[in-house]
């Protein structure tokens, strides 16, 4: 019998990308665009759309928590298929009712489906080149960044020009088309989680994982997920505070969505060469420049610039702390090291949206809460710089 070739792995990264696409971009980023439609059409305070993200964020932490527990008994590329299927179907629920509790109960299960996915995302894409460092280090790069940075490109390329043509009573339109795309790429984003996945025994029985010595890294994770998610949510909203045409919004956007698609390019020479937190430190200063820009910085040319800066570094956070757990832990720890960054992350990011809707009611202007993000990136990249390899601490 004539053995079977393996799969190119180029072609699996793909499928896991589009994963990202589905679970990271449509399944959280593309409500930052139809939030101002919505907020408009069903008459939300800031508080109340901060709160839906809240509500994805609960999910996705939920999610990460069950990823944690499920891995010692189930395979990571099959949580990877289930979460992929479950988000693309959340996502044309959710343009279906109109009611504030049905749209808070699918954001939540759209968190829940899309934390499956990229828990074990990385831990996928960091087992096919895993002698090649270089390759390696780009894969993973590329997984993060490409993948959720198309999904913002055709995002913005798509969903303000609709709503403007047939008004803020469209946004259920938005989330269809968005569900509809996430659905077509669910043949080769399934596939590749059906050939990723070696035949191994599950993650679970992966060695207790050096937390204590891991703090820094994980401490700023934690401010990446509280910081960045304000930008992304609420960029829209300041957009129509300063009233920006449809025009320059969808500008903003497909350029943020680009540059992130082209951020691996940018990063992948620095996660090649770094074992500690400097990589995430990095990234964090670049996040945290891009959203204060828009503020310190007001008119087309701030925004423009804040898009590039943001756009080349956000989506690098999770390739680095994917990077860090490769290059310092055994193999069979990645994905169980993924799964409690991703807990870390989601938990601190249950607090960004819906904080910094109620700084935005009480300050009366969604600006102040990009600003205080930024405060807490810059922070966390202080702190990221202390983590040191763990090879270096007796490992």
């Amino acid at each position: 019998m004539t053995p079977r070739h393996p799969p190119n792995p180029w072609l699996v990264l793909t499928g896991l990308a589009l994963g990202v696409l589905v679970t990271n971009g449509f399944g959280r980023f593309a409500y930052g665009l139809i939030l101002p439609a919505m907020r408009d059409d069903l008459g939300w305070t800031y508080a109340q759309a901060g709160w839906l993200n809240t509500a994805n964020a609960l999910g996705y932490l939920l999610g990460a928590v069950a990823t944690l527990v499920l891995l010692r008994w189930v395979e990571a590329g099959r949580l990877f298929a289930w979460g992929l299927a479950g988000t693309a179907l959340s996502l044309v629920a959710t343009g279906l009712v109109p009611d504030l509790w049905w749209q808070s109960l699918w954001r939540f299960l759209t968190g829940v489906a899309g934390a499956l996915s990229f828990s074990t995302a990385g831990a996928l894409a960091a087992r096919l080149f895993a002698n090649n460092p270089r390759h390696n280090a780009l894969g993973i790069a590329i997984l993060f960044g490409s993948g959720g940075g198309m999904a913002i490109v055709l995002s913005g390329a798509t969903l303000p020009a609709l709503i403007e043509i047939r008004g803020d009573a469209a946004w259920p339109w938005a989330w269809i088309l968005v569900g509809g795309l996430s659905l077509a790429c669910l043949p080769l984003g399934l596939w590749a989680a059906r050939v990723a996945e070696p035949a191994a025994t599950p993650e679970g029985a992966a060695a207790k994982l050096p937390v204590a010595r891991m703090l820094p890294e994980l401490a700023g994770y934690a401010a990446f997920g509280l910081g960045y998610i304000v930008y992304l949510t609420f960029l829209s909203a300041w957009m129509a505070e300063r009233a920006v045409g449809v025009f320059q919004i969808a500008l903003v956007w497909v350029l943020l969505g680009a540059c992130i698609t082209l951020s691996p390019f940018l990063w992948r020479g620095i996660f090649a060469r770094h074992d500690g937190g400097m990589p995430l430190a990095l990234v964090l200063c670049g996040i945290a420049i891009g959203s204060a820009l828009p503020v310190l910085w007001p008119g087309p040319a701030g925004l423009i610039v804040s898009a590039i800066v943001f756009g080349g570094s956000v989506f690098m956070a999770p390739g680095a702390v994917t990077n860090f757990a490769r290059r310092n832990l055994p193999p069979a720890a990645w994905a169980r090291a993924i799964s409690l960054f991703t807990i870390v992350f989601a938990s601190s990011q249950t607090v960004g949206p819906w904080a910094a809707g109620l700084v935005g009611d009480i300050t009366g202007s969604i600006g102040v809460s990009l600003l205080a993000a930024a405060l807490v990136l810059g922070a966390g990249a202080l702190i990221a710089v202390f983590q040191r390899p763990l090879r270096d601490q007796g490992d």
